[in-house]
C-alpha cells in the first residue's frame, strides 16, 4: 500500500468518492460507512514443546443492516485491526452488489502458518471459535465465517466441530460456517467459486461491446492474452477458466518469482511442475522473472492480480501495460494507482464485484445447510421428464427420429454443482450489467459505480427499517 495511506483509509476514500454520486444525507452515508463493532482478543497457546505463546486475533462486524453478517477468517503475519475493518467494509459492499442478503464481517489471526504445526493450528482455530462463541460472534443467524487467506475447509471443519460442542441448536449448526468440506455440509463448487466468478466477470466485460469499443478491442476472449499474479485458490482457477475460455495465459507469478512465455503457458502443467520442483521457476519454454511484482508489467490485454493487497501502487502503475485489470484479490490496486490507471484509459473490474463469487456460493451453502435439502434433489427428475416430453412431441410433429444418445444428453437434469455454477454465472452477469449501467449513467468508473450501487441498496434497507426517513 502507499506508505502514508492505510488500507482502511483507501477504502474510505473510494467510499467517499462514490457517496458524492448519491443523494443520501451525510448522516446516512456515515452510518453506512462506519464499522459497527470490532472485537480484539488475545489468548494463550500451548506450543508442542510445552512453552506458552500468545495469539492475537480480531473479528469485525461492519454492518447489521442484514443478518447474519458474513466474512472470512485469514491467518497472516501482517493482520491488524485496520485491515480487518477494511475487509469487513468491503464485504458489506460486496454482498450488496451481488444481492446476497448478508452484512459484512471479517476475521484475522496474526500468525505465520509456517511457524506452527498442524496440531497448533488446530488448537488456535478451536480456541478462536470458543472466543467467538463467548461473545456471540458466530452462529447461523448472527455471524458466519468462511475461509480466507491462510485458511481452508480444514479450519472450517474444526470451527464447526467446536461450535457443535457448545450450541443448543444442533439442527442448524451446519450453517454456522461456510467453505466446509463436502462431508461436513459443504457444497460442490465452493472451492473454485471465487476464481470462477473472476472468470465470469472478465468474460462478461469482454462480451460488452461498449466496453471493448472504448478499449479499441474486439469482443470475446479468444484473441486476448492474460497475466495472473497468484496461484492460490483464486488465481489458479481464474487462470484455468480464462485459458479454457479462449484466452492465452502468457505470465504467471507466485511469491518465489514469475514465468513468461508470449506463446502461452499451460496452467495445469505449470502447477504440476511447481508440485514436482517446489517452484514455478524454470518451467520449460518460459523465461524466469525474479521479482513477482515485475510480472504485473508484462505486455498483455488482461491482468489479474489475485495475491495480496497493494500490488499495484504509484511505484508501478504507470508501467502497467494491460488495459483490463481484473481484481481477483482484495485491494490489489491502491487508490492513487487507481487514478493513474483510469487516466491511462484502463478498465478496472473492482474487487468488490469481481471476487464476490466466494460469498455468492457461500450463500448457496448456507441456504442448503438451513434447508437440509441438496440442490436439485426435488426437481431433477421432473425437469428431465418435462424436457423428454417436449423432444418426443417434436419427433411426433416432424416425423424425424431423434438420436437417443442426444436426447439423453439434452434432458439430463442439473446436478448440484451445475446448479451452483449456473447460479453463480447468473449472479456475476447480472451484477456486471448493473455496475456498467450505473457507470455510464453517472459518467464514472466501474469501482465508483459498484460502490454507488451498493450504497443505494444498503440505504433502502435502512429506510425500510425506519431508521432514516
Amino acid at each position: 500500500m502507499s506508505s502514508h495511506i492505510s488500507f482502511l483509509d483507501q477504502v474510505y476514500r473510494m467510499y467517499e468518492k462514490a457517496g458524492a454520486h448519491t443523494k443520501h444525507t451525510s448522516g446516512l452515508l456515515t452510518q453506512i460507512r462506519i464499522c459497527n463493532g470490532v472485537y480484539a482478543m488475545e489468548f494463550p497457546l500451548k506450543r508442542d514443546d510445552g512453552s506458552i505463546g500468545v495469539i492475537k486475533a480480531w473479528r469485525a462486524e461492519h454492518s447489521h443492516h442484514k443478518l447474519p453478517v458474513k466474512g472470512g477468517i485469514r491467518y497472516a503475519p501482517n493482520v491488524n485491526e485496520d485491515e480487518v475493518v477494511a475487509l469487513a467494509t468491503l464485504m458489506t459492499i460486496k454482498c450488496a452488489i451481488v444481492d446476497v442478503p448478508f452484512g459484512g464481517a471479517k476475521g484475522g489471526v496474526k500468525i505465520n502458518r509456517r511457524d506452527y504445526s498442524n496440531d497448533e493450528i488446530e488448537r488456535i482455530t478451536r480456541r478462536l471459535t470458543f472466543e467467538l462463541i463467548k461473545k456471540n460472534l458466530i452462529g447461523p443467524g448472527t455471524d458466519v465465517p468462511a475461509p480466507d487467506y491462510g485458511t481452508s475447509g480444514k479450519e472450517m471443519a474444526w470451527i464447526l466441530d467446536t461450535y457443535n460442542s457448545f450450541t443448543d441448536d444442533p439442527l442448524d449448526a451446519l450453517a454456522c460456517v461456510t467453505g466446509k468440506p463436502l462431508g461436513q455440509g459443504g457444497i460442490h463448487g465452493r472451492t473454485e467459486a471465487t476464481g470462477r466468478g473472476v472468470f465470469f466477470g472478465i468474460r462478461e466485460a469482454c462480451r460488452d461491446k461498449t466496453a471493448m469499443d472504448a478499449l479499441g478491442w474486439s469482443t470475446g476472449l479468444e484473441d486476448k492474452t492474460a497475466v495472473v499474479q497468484g496461484l492460490g485458490n483464486v488465481g489458479y482457477h481464474a487462470a484455468l477458466y480464462l485459458q479454457e475460455g479462449g484466452a492465452t495465459i502468457v505470465g504467471l507469478a507466485e511469491y518465489e518469482g514469475a514465468i513468461h512465455n508470449p506463446d502461452g503457458l499451460d496452467v495445469k502443467d505449470v502447477v504440476r511442475h511447481r508440485k514436482a520442483t517446489g517452484s514455478i521457476l524454470d518451467y520449460p519454454g518460459a523465461a524466469n522473472i525474479a521479482n513477482s511484482r515485475a510480472a504485473l508489467q508484462l505486455p498483455c490485454h488482461i491482468l489479474v492480480p489475485a495475491a495480496l493487497e497493494g500490488q499495484i501502487s504509484t511505484e508501478n502503475a504507470a508501467r502497467i501495460q494491460a488495459r483490463l485489470i481484473g481484481e481477483g484479490a482484495n485491494g490489489p490496486v491502491t487508490a492513487d494507482a487507481d487514478a493513474i490507471l483510469l487516466e491511462k484509459g484502463c478498465l478496472i473490474l473492482p474487487d468488490v464485484y469481481l471476487n464476490a463469487g466466494g460469498v455468492t456460493v457461500s450463500y448457496f451453502e448456507w441456504l442448503r445447510n438451513l434447508s437440509h435439502v441438496r440442490f436439485g434433489r426435488m426437481n431433477k427428475r421432473f425437469s428431465q421428464s418435462s424436457s423428454e416430453k417436449v423432444l418426443r412431441a417434436i419427433e411426433k410433429g416432424t416425423g424425424v427420429k431423434l438420436d437417443d444418445a442426444l436426447v439423453q444428453e439434452a434432458i439430463s437434469g442439473g446436478d448440484e454443482v451445475d446448479l451452483v455454477n449456473s447460479g453463480l454465472e447468473e449472479t456475476m452477469i447480472a451484477a456486471y450489467h448493473q455496475i456498467a449501467e450505473t457507470a455510464r449513467e453517472k459518467k464514472t468508473d466501474m469501482r465508483t459505480a459498484a460502490f454507488v450501487l451498493a450504497i443505494n441498496k444498503i440505504a433502502v434497507a435502512y429506510e425500510e427499517m425506519g431508521i432514516f426517513p
